[in-house]
Formats: structure tokens, C-alpha cells, sequence
């Protein structure tokens, strides 16, 4: 996996999740995808977080809930930020409300929950030592979040305005169309910096044009509300998707093929729902 040491402005930097039994969900991903784990928070603190390491890098983060926050349900994900407070003032601007305002964690750097318009919820991440996910997009790694909304339109023009995200149509090879996404323009530059194949692997795989520069998807709200989802990647949908139930999960989704994808959504024994992804580019 490429090493990662920060990332642009307006693009998703970490992800984590806050249930009330930390040792049980460190145990269900621990054997669901192989993570190890740092605690960062001292044995007499009222909580706990750790980040879980894959491979030695950092991969994801869990633990509970801090007294007096408010509590995210499931995965929530964080956008790499200059500024906390100008970026939660530009949500609130925009429509938006700001959950847990920007605080800072010691050394690490500077957070806030907020919520869009519809309700979906995610985090803010200005960086000091803290800077960002280091393995993505292996498996047993996030791969990608989606937000789930029965308004593309109004999504788009509110991560707009908060990010400068543009929502792009997702277009297979003949044309047709079976979605939509967000990219953040000059990403694909930033890590064609470090992996200058990207686009020519992308284009061998048959993605679309500009994908490099891809954020966040974006889904229908399949009558749950508003809400973003976490997908990470596996080697084997079908065993990760048996093996999740084997340890307490639930199937939410049933495994189903994309143009690119075979995969399945889980809801965990603590209730956080993820998707399960083994990517399966379509034939050259």
C-alpha cells in the first residue's frame, strides 16, 4: 500500500466508530479484518479510543463515546480541513448544524461533528500530529464512504459550498448511467504525485474520466433517511460477508454485483451498518 501523510482540503482523512462495549467491537473487526490496536486515551479516562492499525498503519479508529457529546450513529467520517471553525461557520452558513463544536485533542489536532441539511452526519479534521489515515483501499482497509440521500441535488450544492466538492454522473463505458459521485478537483493530482499510474491503472480498469480526482458517492436513501455509509475493502466479499455473520452480524443488504464490485451490507452486533466490497473491475 502507498504510504499517506496527510491529505488535500476536502477529502475524507479518517473515519471511526463509537459503540458502548469498545472491547466487543475491537474484537469483531480485530478477526473480521485483521486489526490491531493503539489505545490513545489513558487507563482513567471517562472513555476510550484507539486507533486499529493494519499492517502496522493506521486503518480506522473506534472506542466510546465522550461524556456530553453527542454520539454519531455507526461509522462517521472526517474531512481534511484548514480551519475547524471556519469550515463548522460554513456549514452553519449553508444550512447545516454543528453537533459537537470544534474542539482540540490534544497533539492529534482539531475535530467537529456536524450534520448537513438532511441530517447526514460527519466530522471536520483539522490536522497537527494526527495526519490522516494511512492504509486505504486494501483489504481489511475503508475504501470509500457514500452518502445516502433523497437529494442529490441539494447535497451537491451544500458540499459545494462547504468543500468545493463537484457532483460528476457515473458513466459506464457505453454511456449509461448508474449514479453519480463527488471529486474534489486537483485530488487525482496529489496522488498521482506519489503513484503516477493512477490514472492509467483507472483507465485500464474502465472508470470514468476525472475518477481520480473521487471523494464520496452518492446512493439513493433506500428508506433509511439521509445518512453517509462506510465501505471498506475485503479480498473476498462472500467470505467476509459469511464470516461477519459467523461473529454476530447481520445481513442488511445481500451480496449483489456492481459494474465494478462484489459486495454486501452488514449491520455489526452493536448496530453500525458497513459494507463489505471485493473490487472487480469489469474485463479489459
Amino acid at each position: 500500500m502507498l504510504a499517506r501523510n496527510g491529505f488535500p482540503p476536502g477529502v475524507p482523512c479518517w473515519i471511526d466508530l463509537l459503540q458502548p462495549d469498545a472491547d466487543a467491537t475491537m474484537a469483531f473487526y480485530a478477526d473480521l479484518f485483521g486489526w490491531t490496536y493503539q489505545v490513545r486515551t489513558p487507563a482513567d479516562a471517562p472513555f476510550r479510543y484507539a486507533y486499529a492499525l493494519l499492517d502496522g498503519e493506521i486503518a480506522a479508529a473506534v472506542g466510546t463515546p465522550p461524556p456530553g457529546d453527542a454520539a454519531p450513529e455507526g461509522w462517521t467520517g472526517y474531512v481534511w480541513v484548514e480551519s475547524a471553525d471556519a469550515t463548522a461557520a460554513a456549514v452553519e452558513a449553508n444550512g447545516g448544524k454543528i453537533l459537537n463544536p470544534p474542539a482540540d485533542i490534544p497533539r492529534a489536532g482539531r475535530s467537529a461533528l456536524c450534520a448537513d441539511p438532511d441530517g447526514a452526519v460527519f466530522g471536520l479534521w483539522q490536522a497537527a500530529e494526527n495526519r490522516g489515515i494511512q492504509a486505504t483501499n486494501v483489504p481489511g482497509s475503508w475504501n470509500f464512504t457514500i452518502l445516502h440521500t433523497a437529494d442529490p441535488t441539494g447535497a451537491e450544492r451544500f458540499y459545494g459550498a462547504v468543500f468545493g466538492w463537484v457532483r460528476e454522473r457515473f458513466e459506464l463505458p457505453d454511456g449509461t448511467e448508474i449514479g453519480s459521485y463527488f471529486r474534489q478537483p486537483g485530488y487525482g493530482d496529489f496522488l498521482a504525485a506519489a503513484d503516477p499510474e493512477i490514472r492509467e491503472r483507472q483507465a485500464a480498469d474502465q472508470a470514468p474520466g476525472g475518477f481520480a480526482d473521487a471523494v464520496a458517492l452518492l446512493g439513493p436513501d433506500e428508506g433509511a433517511g439521509n445518512r453517509w455509509g462506510a465501505t471498506f475493502a475485503v479480498a473476498d466479499a462472500d467470505a467476509a460477508v459469511t464470516r461477519a455473520t459467523e461473529l454476530g452480524a447481520t445481513v442488511v443488504v445481500p451480496l449483489f454485483d456492481t459494474p465494478y464490485t462484489r459486495e454486501g451490507v452488514v449491520r455489526d452486533p452493536q448496530g453500525a451498518t458497513l459494507t463489505l466490497s471485493e473490487y472487480r473491475p469489469p474485463a479489459g
